[in-house]
């Protein structure tokens, strides 16, 4: 049966770039996946002008029915899924004017429970031997929480789907009632979604490795480096080639591969994502 990789928010960016990264050295189908049908395909025709072959399935991780579409699609029509890139993210602008506890929540929706959703869709029809990348940020590196009992309750192995689904919730509701910082949160409805989706990461390798049947299945977590894209308002001083490189390198993991529930920079190193610390460089 034909191997088959899925990419969100493939329409632009660091997304864009993986999924022509893939589409070179991928042996099956590379699916685009965009939010907007139009922009989608503009995507997938400019890549064919570059003599690059990629597919094209509309999804909004932040619709459930979406997520069970694409996820209907892929069982029907391949049987499983060998490759996912998770990279469809929001980031409120610095000069935002909305009310810092409507940026928690539509952050958090979209950048944990919206990937946290296609997951639940998209997981269980993982092959033998797939890989999974979930694209965090430098911004969701634990380090980044400086209160003790809130990185203690992030690190914990046993931590449960229901209880960072309540670190989460606090979080927002916290920023809603503006005593988020007493509480020991950043100040920064970005870092607080992309540890929630770094602890996430971490979770679901721990759930495969507990199931015999589904062998050498790699979940990591990525940190693409500051990026030139439209959600950096093109500050960035890499390429999004350059930012596509952890996630090509987490989502072509070799057979058997010890890299698994990792937090992976931007140059490919392994960090430990619990107790640091960040790369001098």
């Amino acid at each position: 049966m034909t191997k088959v990789a899925i990419v969100t928010g493939g329409n632009k960016g660091i997304g864009f770039a993986i999924v022509k990264g893939l589409a070179k050295v991928f042996d099956g189908d590379v699916f685009l996946t965009a939010r907007n049908v139009e922009r989608g395909m503009a995507a997938v025709k400019a890549l064919e002008k570059e003599n690059i072959t990629v597919k094209f399935h509309q999804l909004d991780i932040d619709n459930p029915e979406s997520n069970a579409g694409i996820a209907a699609f892929m069982k029907e029509k391949y049987g499983g899924i060998d490759i996912l890139v998770n990279n469809a993210a929001i980031a409120f602008k610095s000069a935002a004017t909305e009310p810092f506890g409507h940026q928690a929540k539509v952050t958090v929706a979209t950048n944990y429970y919206s990937v946290k959703n296609t997951c639940e869709h998209l997981l269980p029809l993982l092959r033998s031997g797939a890989r999974v990348v979930n694209v965090s940020s430098s911004a969701g590196f634990l380090i980044r929480i400086q209160d003790p009992g809130l990185k203690q309750k992030f690190a914990n192995e046993n931590l449960s789907y229901e209880e960072l689904d309540g670190l989460m919730n606090d979080f927002i509701e916290s920023a809603q009632n503006g005593n988020h910082s007493a509480k020991g949160w950043p100040n920064s409805t970005y870092v607080v979604s992309k540890i929630g989706l770094s602890a996430m990461s971490r979770m679901q390798q721990r759930d495969i490795n507990k199931d015999s049947t589904r062998s050498d299945i790699a979940i990591n977590h990525v940190h693409p480096g500051y990026v030139d894209t439209d959600m950096t308002s093109h500050k960035g001083h890499l390429t999004i080639e350059e930012g596509a490189k952890s996630s090509l390198f987490a989502a072509t993991l070799p057979p058997n591969t010890d890299v698994k529930g990792q937090y992976i920079w931007s140059d490919c190193s392994i960090l430990d994502w619990v107790n640091g610390p960040p790369p001098a460089r």
